[in-house]
């Protein structure tokens, strides 16, 4: 569900990335959008923010998401082996497929609005219907699936496994070795080697109006240095907001804002995508010419056509951002750092509260009971909590 409008979004796509030593769950990720290069840069992003490193080998499927150009460059880029599956050969991606089904019946399958019932479509009544039932966000979704896959699915014995994948996983890096030398830190740099380009790679930096990628140009002030004139730089674009773009100059990447920024902030790649398809079907039934320019895009998604055409996919790109958010920030409030919360409630409401004195609410016991401050209300503690 829109956390903005309440009204029903449809399934989202999960992207899963698995240890197949250990079957521990390395990385999530889940969109609306449909399976793109997106969704895999993402959950590799994840996995490099959680570990520091990604997988030696990387074993994937005959879809067209993992023959993406920025998908193997990022893993040439690192030294990462691709594996392809056999094609129409199950048994091979039979750790994934079997996790995937893991992850439903222990989680989605028990949360209201799960969609069981349609297998039997003649089951399916206006009282049971899962689209009537639907109360879930992305975000909400997202972050309490995290909390399932990283903390209880992490820690319970396998049954290939005899323990945790988190008892084997840590075993497997005791035998193989930590290897330092192999980490990524997760910066900048990394994050801009997970963000797309154009065919070239390159743009020319023209006086007075810098960079132009797909229809748009995007300015920074360090391209009014004379020597930049006419010259090409490497440039990348984020894909979730086209109203900033990243161009390679003196050993940096500089963030480049675009010309229509208050029109196109926040708009995604595939929201540029389906406004400019339209703009072009339109223009064909009058017109030869099918060139689209960055004025009329622009002045089309802030129009009212426009945005009864990308309303939904508007909605999405709100609850993706809201995810991406969550992945940035390295934070779930909803089901860790509760105790983290808990102390800066209670400092806020006593500033002589102790932060080694707190009442743990998960083992129902005070952690210092002799020496507890007694000093603010506790009933209106809890009723904040």
């Amino acid at each position: 569900m829109s956390s903005e409008t309440g009204r029903n979004l449809g399934r989202p796509w999960l992207t899963l990335l698995t240890d197949a030593y250990s079957r521990r769950i390395l990385a999530i990720y889940m969109t609306f959008d449909p399976p793109s290069y997106r969704s895999c840069l993402m959950v590799l992003r994840v996995c490099v923010k959680r570990y520091g490193r990604l997988p030696q080998t990387i074993v994937v499927d005959n879809g067209a998401e993992f023959g993406s150009t920025y998908f193997e460059t990022l893993l040439a880029t690192f030294e990462c082996n691709k594996k392809q599956r056999p094609p129409a050969q199950a048994r091979f991606g039979s750790v994934c497929e079997r996790l995937f089904g893991t992850t439903n019946t222990q989680f989605f399958n028990n949360l209201k609005g799960n969609t069981q019932i349609t297998r039997n479509v003649r089951q399916v009544t206006k009282s049971v219907n899962p689209q009537n039932h639907a109360v879930w966000t992305l975000a909400f979704l997202y972050d309490y699936l995290c909390h399932w896959a990283y903390e209880i699915y992490d820690t319970t014995d396998h049954p290939a496994l005899d323990r945790t994948p988190q008892e084997t996983f840590a075993q497997g890096m005791l035998q193989g070795g930590e290897r330092s030398h192999l980490m990524i830190p997760y910066n900048k740099d990394f994050c801009m080697l997970t963000l797309p380009t154009t065919p070239r790679g390159k743009a020319e930096i023209k006086p007075g109006q810098g960079v132009k990628i797909y229809y748009i140009y995007y300015w920074s002030n360090l391209f009014r240095d004379p020597e930049l004139e006419n010259t090409s730089v490497p440039i990348k674009y984020d894909p979730f907001n086209i109203g900033i773009a990243y161009a390679y100059v003196k050993g940096q990447w500089v963030e480049c804002i675009s010309q229509y920024h208050a029109d196109l902030r926040q708009h995604s790649e595939r929201e540029l995508k389906l406004a400019s398809t339209e703009l072009r079907k339109r223009k064909q039934n009058y017109s030869k010419s099918n060139k689209v320019s960055a004025k009329k895009l622009a002045k089309f998604i802030t129009s009212v056509e426009g945005q009864e055409l990308l309303f939904e996919q508007r909605l999405k790109d709100l609850e993706t951002q809201k995810v991406i958010q969550i992945i940035e920030e390295n934070l779930t409030p909803l089901t860790t750092n509760r105790k983290d919360q808990r102390i800066e409630k209670a400092a806020e409401l006593d500033p002589e509260y102790n932060e080694l004195e707190y009442y743990d609410i998960t083992e129902s016991s005070w952690s210092d009971e002799d020496d507890f401050d007694f000093s603010f209300d506790e009933l209106e503690i809890y009723d904040e909590f």
